[in-house]
């Protein structure tokens, strides 16, 4: 009997893959969102005064998300390897959706002064760790999910959906920018 060329695709690794590409689409969108809008809310955490302060130390504390991230591939690649995959990915984005919430809901500078930017160093710091849990450990699921022909394809999605975060996080911006808020709302 002849071997298929293409092996059944299960409605259960499909969902799989879709769930473990969702996922990693929202934790890119939520990195690259901070970025976007970096220059409407960098007044918010920082003293008044001196724009180009304000923007440098937003952005340095994107770079602190950024270091973060070794260490959130090592410790949710553990969990991940303890745990499984499943409920490693599912903290991974409920860490991202905890560090947005406090970017979200914390005071500005002017109500609590310097609690202000700590807060959002350490909402950067979850948020650090969470994006390089998610990316290490959903390049695994994606892979142990595929069939084995096609693993390069499906773990292919991960790029794509991280690149797709990115696009997203722009055009709600460009979205917010032209079409719906003035730049005074932006900034408020």
């Amino acid at each position: 009997m002849p071997q298929q060329a293409f092996p059944v695709i299960t409605a259960d690794r499909i969902k799989s893959i879709i769930g473990g590409s969702l996922g990693n689409l929202v934790e890119w969108y939520d990195w690259y969102v901070y970025s976007a809008f970096s220059l409407y809310f960098a007044g918010s955490f920082f003293p008044k005064g001196d724009q180009l302060a304000q923007l440098l130390n937003t952005s340095g504390i994107f770079a602190i998300g950024f270091l973060m991230r070794p260490v959130g591939g090592w410790l949710m690649g553990t969990y991940a390897d303890k745990k499984g995959r499943k409920k490693a990915l599912t903290l991974s984005v409920m860490l991202m959706s905890m560090g947005s919430l406090l970017i979200a809901i914390v005071p500005s500078y002017g109500q609590i002064g310097i609690a202000a930017p700590i807060v959002l160093v350490l909402a950067r710091m979850v948020q650090g760790l969470s994006v390089g849990g998610e990316y290490g450990t959903s390049a695994t699921y994606l892979s142990e999910m595929a069939t084995k022909n096609h693993r390069g394809f499906y773990s292919s999605f991960q790029y794509v959906t991280l690149i797709m975060g990115q696009l997203i996080a722009l055009a709600v911006l460009i979205a917010l920018q032209h079409v719906f808020l003035n730049e005074q709302q932006l900034h408020d």
